[in-house]
């Protein structure tokens, strides 16, 4: 496919102008960058693994009813999505105590929630994502009090079928975050789970030993992160299991 324009690039993804108006090419880089983009590095093979990934998450999301903006994978790196207007919010579904939750209120790592806490952080990287209430939302228009109640339903969804499909291949769903977009149809408007669901998004720890499968790899220097996301996809069958013998392929 002909790459077109090109629309926007972020830390981790290129997007460019779509084949069909309402779409747009979204291209993963290998780039990784932590604490803001205060730490960065090139991992090689992380925008492939995090295309499939994604691509995996977003069509299972869709089979269970859940709206995305994924439309299907182009190759290794790229997908076609649906242009969609994002939301400035970062939407984070916790379910155990990590990060920046633990810190700010002084509860040891990995304690379990009373129930899965949804937090907003206004989409701001000079600022830092700072986090934000209801309230201020309200204040200042990024979201009504609709969008607000849909966000949060389709926040708890992804939570529940990520935590499912996760606990299944010995995964814990520690944390998420997810951006909404919205999809207009005519006069009518629809919010989709848009950007991404990766190990770029998600905190994932292994039930058994607790052993970090996610972006803290990088942040907290415990290894390959290569080797983290593809033990991922390895155990959600996205990738064919190793024979022992030499490292598992990504399929086309």
């Amino acid at each position: 496919m002909a790459r077109r324009k090109k629309i926007y690039e972020g830390k981790a993804k290129i997007l460019y102008e779509g084949p069909e108006p309402g779409t747009i090419v979204q291209y993963f880089k290998d780039d990784a960058t932590a604490f803001n983009a205060q730490k960065k590095a090139t991992i090689e093979g992380k925008g492939v693994l995090n295309n499939r990934l994604s691509e995996y998450f977003m069509t299972g999301l869709s089979t269970i009813g859940v709206p995305t903006h994924f439309i299907r994978r182009l190759n290794m790196r790229e997908q076609l999505v649906r242009a969609c207007e994002i939301i400035p919010l970062e939407i984070i579904v916790r379910n155990f105590a990590a990060g920046s939750l633990a810190t700010r209120l002084g509860i040891e790592e990995g304690t379990a929630l009373p129930r899965p806490i949804v937090e907003y952080c206004y989409k701001d990287d000079k600022l830092g994502d700072p986090l934000v209430t209801e309230e201020h939302i309200a204040a200042f228009g990024w979201a009504s009090q609709q969008d607000m109640d849909d966000i949060l339903s389709l926040a708890l969804r992804v939570n529940d079928y990520m935590s499912g499909l996760m606990y299944g291949v010995g995964i814990r769903l520690v944390d998420f975050k997810i951006e909404i977009g919205r999809v207009y149809d005519g006069d009518f408007q629809r919010l989709v789970v848009a950007d991404e669901i990766s190990p770029d998004s998600c905190r994932l720890w292994d039930i058994e030993t607790g052993q970090k499968l996610d972006k803290d790899v990088f942040r907290r220097d415990l290894g390959s992160l290569t080797d983290a996301y593809t033990e991922v996809a390895r155990r959600l069958g996205v990738i064919p299991k190793s024979n022992g013998h030499s490292k598992p392929t990504l399929i086309n």
